[in-house]
C-alpha cells in the first residue's frame, strides 16, 4: 500500500483521523494531500492540487463543495449519510416539545425573576402563561423517510403520536426500518391537511428547494407547527413567516438562522445544532475516514455524491487500475482494448455509471507498463487514471 497524506479543512474528530492505517498521515499543506476531510468549510473558491484524489464531507450536506468541478477533475466526493441521523432525530423531538409547550418562555421568566426571594411562589402564579399541549395523540407528517426521517417517524410513534409519511423515492432498505404504524400520503398537500406537526427531511436540490411552498402551507391545519432541520432552502420562509403572522402556523422551528426568520414572532430558530453532538461528530469522522481509505487504497466507492458506487474488494492480483471517465458509448471497449493490445490479462473487472460519469476498476495479472496511465488518458473521455497497486 502507498503512503498517503490527508488534509483537514476543519477540526475533525480524532476518532476518524485515528482510524487511518499506518502509512497515512495528516498534513498542514493542501498541496501534498491525496484526500481532504471537511465539515462546513466553503470550498467553491478553492484551487485543488493536481494530486488530490478525494474529498470526504463529515456530514450529509455537500452544498459547500463544488461537485461538478470535482467530477470534471476526477476528484471523488463522499458524504456520510446516516452518521448523524440519531443526533438530528433527537433535536427534532426536542423541537416539537419546544413548540408545544412554552419551555423557552418559562425558562426566561425564571431567569428574569431570579433575584425575587419569593420566586417559587411567584412561579406558581406565572406558570399558567406558559402552559401548552402534549404531543401524544397528535399527528406528525414526515416529509422524506431516509436515514433521519424513518428514525423521527419511529420515535414519534413510540411517543404516542400518529405518523404519516411522504416519500415517493423511499428505498427498500429504509422502508424496512419504518414502524408498521406509519401510514403513507400520496401528496404533500394531502399530508399537510392532516397533520398537527410537519417535519422535513430531504436533501436540498433543484427538485426540492422551496417544496414547502405557500400553497403547501395553505393546505396545513390552522395552528400547525412546521419543523425544518434539513436545509432552510426547502421552505419558502417568506410564506412561513406570513403564516406565523396570520396564525395559520403556530410555530416555525428551524435549525437555520436566516434574516427572514430570526426576528419572526413565534419562530424558534436554532444555530444549526442538528449534528452538534460528540457522538455525531465521531460517527461522521469515522465514516469519512473509512470511505477515503477504501477509495485511496482499493478504488472502491461508497456514498459518493458525484461518482457511482463500486466495489471490487481488496486487490488480490499484481495490479489494479482505476479509470474515471465519462459515461459515453464505447468507453469500456476502448479501455479493455488497451490491455488486450498490451498483452495484459484482466482477471477481474467492474464498471459502474451514474449520470454523466462512470468508473471502471480492473485487476491485472502482471505488472503494468510505466506508461499505462498516459496511454489510457489518451482515450477521449477518460478523466483520470489511478494505478492503485502494481
Amino acid at each position: 500500500m502507498k503512503d498517503r497524506k490527508i488534509y483537514c479543512l476543519n477540526n475533525i474528530s480524532h476518532v476518524g483521523t485515528d482510524a487511518f492505517r499506518e502509512g497515512y498521515e495528516l498534513t498542514d499543506s493542501i498541496d501534498e494531500a491525496a484526500g481532504i476531510m471537511v465539515r462546513s468549510a466553503k470550498m467553491h473558491d478553492m484551487e485543488f492540487p493536481e494530486g488530490l484524489r478525494a474529498i470526504a464531507r463529515a456530514g450529509a450536506g455537500v452544498n459547500n463543495i463544488p461537485l461538478d468541478r470535482c467530477a470534471e477533475a476526477g476528484i471523488v466526493v463522499f458524504n456520510t449519510p446516516g452518521a448523524n441521523a440519531n443526533s438530528v432525530k433527537e433535536l427534532v423531538i426536542a423541537g416539537m416539545l419546544l413548540a408545544s409547550r412554552d419551555i423557552i418562555g418559562g425558562a426566561k421568566w425564571v431567569e428574569d425573576n431570579a433575584d425575587d426571594p419569593d420566586v417559587g411562589k411567584a412561579a406558581e402564579k406565572a406558570k399558567k402563561a406558559f402552559a401548552g399541549n402534549e404531543i401524544a395523540g397528535k399527528t406528525l407528517g414526515v416529509v422524506g423517510l431516509g436515514a433521519i426521517g424513518w428514525r423521527v417517524a419511529n420515535a414519534a410513534v413510540a411517543l404516542g403520536m400518529k405518523v404519516i409519511g411522504y416519500d415517493p423515492y423511499i428505498s427498500v432498505k429504509n422502508a424496512w426500518h419504518l414502524s408498521p404504524q406509519v401510514t403513507y400520503s400520496t401528496s404533500l398537500e394531502d399530508l399537510a391537511s392532516k397533520c398537527d406537526f410537519i417535519t422535513v427531511h430531504v436533501p436540498a436540490g433543484d427538485k426540492t428547494n422551496g417544496m414547502i411552498s405557500a400553497d403547501v402551507i395553505a393546505h396545513m391545519k390552522e395552528g400547525a407547527v412546521l419543523l425544518n432541520f434539513a436545509r432552510n432552502t426547502l421552505v419558502d420562509e417568506e410564506a412561513a413567516v406570513a403564516a406565523l403572522e396570520s396564525g395559520k402556523l403556530a410555530r416555525y422551528v428551524s435549525d437555520f438562522a436566516t434574516p427572514v426568520t430570526v426576528h419572526a414572532e413565534h419562530a424558534i430558530v436554532l444555530p444549526h445544532l442538528g449534528a452538534s453532538t460528540e457522538e455525531a461528530e465521531d460517527n461522521c469522522a469515522l465514516m469519512a475516514a473509512e470511505e477515503l481509505q477504501d477509495y485511496l487504497d482499493n478504488g472502491n466507492i461508497t456514498n459518493s455524491v458525484n461518482y457511482p458506487a463500486i466495489n471490487l474488494g481488496v486487490c488480490e492480483t499484481v495490479s489494479r487500475v482505476c479509470v474515471l471517465h465519462r459515461n459515453v458509448p464505447n468507453m469500456l471497449t476502448q479501455i479493455t482494448g488497451f490491455f488486450g493490445k498490451a498483452g495484459l490479462n484482466i482477471e477481474n473487472m467492474a464498471n459502474k455509471s451514474r449520470g454523466d460519469y462512470a468508473i471502471t476498476l480492473l485487476d491485472i495479472s502482471e505488472k503494468m507498463p510505466s506508461d499505462t496511465a498516459a496511454q489510457l488518458l489518451s482515450i477521449d473521455g477518460v478523466i483520470r487514471v489511478r494505478r492503485i497497486t502494481d
